[in-house]
C-alpha cells in the first residue's frame, strides 16, 4: 500500500507532464479522422485544450510539493512558477498559429502535438533536481523544437533553419552531456544537491571547473547568451513566425530555470568561479544584441537580435548572485514571454501568406488600417525598451536594482547604455507605423484580425500591462520561489 501512495504521489507530481504528452498523443492519433477543412479546425482547439488542461494541472502538482521518482524531479515554488509562464507562453503561442496554419496549408495534428510534446520536455527541465533528467528534458524539447523550426517543408529558409538548428544544437547538446560526465567523475553523482555536498567537501578540482564550464556552453546555448547566440538570428528568421514566438520564450524560460537551478544549487560553493563566467556573457550578450539589430531591416530578424540582447538582461539578475536576483530573472522572464510572444503574433498576422511582408517598409501607415493591432504592438515593443507602465520597465528596474545592490555598478552601467542603444530599433518601427506614409505603388491592407489571435494579443497586452501597474503579487511569488531554489 504504501508503494501505490508513492507511485500516486509521484503522478501527481508530474501531472503536467502526462497531460501534455496525453494531448499530443491524442492529436496524433485524431490526426487520420480529420479531413474536412473544419475538422481540422477542432484540432487546434484541442492543442489549446491541453495546454489550458496542463495549466490547471499546476495546481495538483502544488497540492503535492516533494521529490518525485527519488529525487530526479522537484516540485517546489521554483519549479512551479516556471511551469506557469512556460504553459501560459504555450497557450499563447498555440492561439497565434490558427490562421498561419491555414493560410500555409500546413498539417496541423502533428503541429500542435509537437508544441506539446516540446513543452513537456521544459516542464522537466524546469523541475530537474538532476541532471541526466535535465539532459533529458533538454533533448525532449529540442528534438521538437528542431521539427517545428523546418515545418514549413517547402520552403528554403525553413529548411535551412531546422538544419542550422539541429547541428548547432547538437553540438550545444554534447557539451552539455561531456559536462555532466565530468562532474560525475569528480563527485560520484548527478543529484544537484549531492554535488553541492562534494564540492563543499573536497573543494573544486579541474575536473569539476571543466564541467562547469561545458554545462555553461550547453546551457548558454538553449538562453541564447554570446558568444553562444550566433545561430538564433537565422533560425528566428526562418522558422515559421509563430514557431519563432515559442522559440523566443518558452525554451528560453525553461534552460533559464536548469540554468539557475544548476548554478546556484549544484555549483553554489564554486560561485566565484561563474560568477566571472555570468558577468562576461551578459556584457557580450547585451552588446551583440543591440547592436546586431540596429542594422536590420527585416521586422522578424530585428525581434531576434532583441531576444539575444534580453537574455543579457536576464543575466545581468543573474549575476547578482542573490536570492532578490534571482527573484529578479523570474519576474523578467514572465515579463519578457508576454511581450515577445505578443510581437511576434502581431509579425505573425501583418506577415502575411507565405510571410511575404516582413521589411520595415512594410509597415509603413500601418496604424491607419488597424489602429488597435498597432496599438499593441507599440505596447510590446515599448515595454522591450522598458519604458514606465510595463512588465518590461519593471523587469529591468528589478534586474538592475539586485545588481547594484550586489555593487555590480559597471554592469548595470553597461546595461542602461544597451537599454539606449534599445530605444533606438524599437521607436523606429512605431515611428514608421504613425508617421511615415504607406507605399502607394505597391499598397496592401491586412487582413481582419481573426478571433483567435485577437485573443492572443489581448492577454499579452493586458499581462504586460499588468505587471507593469501591478507587479506585487508576481513579485511576491517570484521571490516566494527564489527563497524555495536553495
Amino acid at each position: 500500500m504504501p508503494l501505490l501512495t508513492n507511485t500516486s504521489q509521484d503522478l501527481c507530481r508530474v501531472a503536467p507532464e502526462l497531460v501534455l504528452c496525453g494531448f499530443g498523443i491524442l492529436l496524433v492519433l485524431l490526426e487520420p479522422f480529420t479531413k474536412r477543412p473544419g475538422a481540422k479546425k477542432a484540432l487546434g482547439w484541442t492543442g489549446f485544450a491541453g495546454s489550458l488542461a496542463a495549466l490547471a494541472s499546476v495546481r495538483i502538482a502544488a497540492a503535492h510539493r516533494g521529490l518525485a521518482y527519488g529525487g530526479v524531479i522537484r516540485v517546489d515554488d521554483f519549479s512551479l512558477f516556471f511551469h506557469i509562464v512556460i504553459l501560459v507562453g504555450v497557450a499563447l503561442a498555440i492561439l497565434g498559429s490558427f490562421r498561419y496554419l491555414d493560410e500555409e496549408k500546413l498539417q496541423r495534428g502533428e503541429y500542435y502535438s509537437l508544441v506539446l510534446f516540446a513543452a513537456a520536455g521544459m516542464g522537466i527541465l524546469a523541475g530537474a533536481g538532476e541532471l541526466v533528467t535535465a539532459f533529458l528534458g533538454l533533448e525532449m524539447s529540442s528534438i521538437s523544437s528542431y521539427v517545428l523550426a523546418g515545418f514549413r517543408r517547402n520552403s528554403r529558409k525553413s529548411n535551412e533553419s531546422s538544419l542550422k538548428y539541429f547541428l548547432l544544437g547538437s553540438f550545444a547538446t554534447a557539451f552539455f552531456l561531456y559536462g555532466v560526465a565530468m562532474v560525475y567523475g569528480a563527485t560520484g553523482t548527478t543529484r544537484l544537491a549531492a554535488i553541492q555536498q562534494a564540492i563543499s567537501a573536497t573543494g573544486a578540482n579541474t575536473l569539476v571547473v571543466l564541467g562547469l564550464g561545458m554545462i555553461f556552453v550547453g546551457l548558454g546555448f538553449k538562453v541564447v547568451a554570446a558568444p553562444f547566440q550566433f545561430y538564433a538570428p537565422d533560425v528566428y528568421e526562418g522558422a515559421p513566425t509563430p514557431v519563432a514566438a515559442l522559440l523566443s520564450s518558452a525554451p528560453k524560460v525553461a534552460a533559464f530555470a536548469i540554468m539557475l537551478r544548476v548554478f546556484y544549487v549544484a555549483f553554489g560553493p564554486v560561485q566565484h568561479i561563474w560568477f566571472w563566467m555570468i558577468w562576461s556573457s551578459a556584457v557580450l550578450t547585451m552588446c551583440i544584441g543591440n547592436l546586431g539589430a540596429l542594422r536590420q531591416t527585416n521586422v522578424k530578424r530585428m525581434l531576434a537580435y532583441s531576444s539575444v540582447a534580453h537574455a543579457g538582461y536576464i543575466l545581468v539578475a543573474f549575476a547578482a548572485s542573490s536570492e532578490i536576483g534571482i527573484a529578479a530573472a523570474l519576474f523578467y522572464l514572465a515579463a519578457y514571454t508576454l511581450m515577445k510572444i505578443g510581437a511576434f503574433t502581431v509579425i505573425t498576422h501583418f506577415g502575411g501568406q507565405e510571410e511575404r511582408r516582413l521589411s520595415l517598409s512594410d509597415y509603413a501607415g500601418i496604424a491607419k488600417k488597424q489602429p488597435v493591432v498597432a496599438a499593441c504592438f507599440s505596447l510590446f515593443l515599448l515595454s522591450l525598451l522598458g519604458l514606465p507602465a510595463t512588465g518590461g520597465f519593471l523587469g529591468k528596474f528589478y534586474a538592475f536594482q539586485a545588481a547594484l545592490d550586489s555593487r555590480l555598478i559597471w554592469l548595470v552601467l553597461i546595461a542602461a547604455l544597451n537599454s539606449v542603444v534599445g530605444a533606438f530599433y524599437y521607436l523606429r518601427v512605431i515611428l514608421t507605423m504613425y508617421f511615415r506614409e504607406p507605399d502607394t505603388q505597391h499598397p496592401w491592407t491586412p487582413e481582419p484580425v481573426g478571433g483567435a489571435v485577437g485573443v492572443a494579443l489581448a492577454i499579452a497586452a493586458i499581462g504586460t500591462l499588468y505587471l507593469g501597474l501591478f507587479p506585487s503579487h508576481v513579485m511576491t511569488l517570484a521571490l516566494r520561489s527564489a527563497a524555495s531554489l536553495r
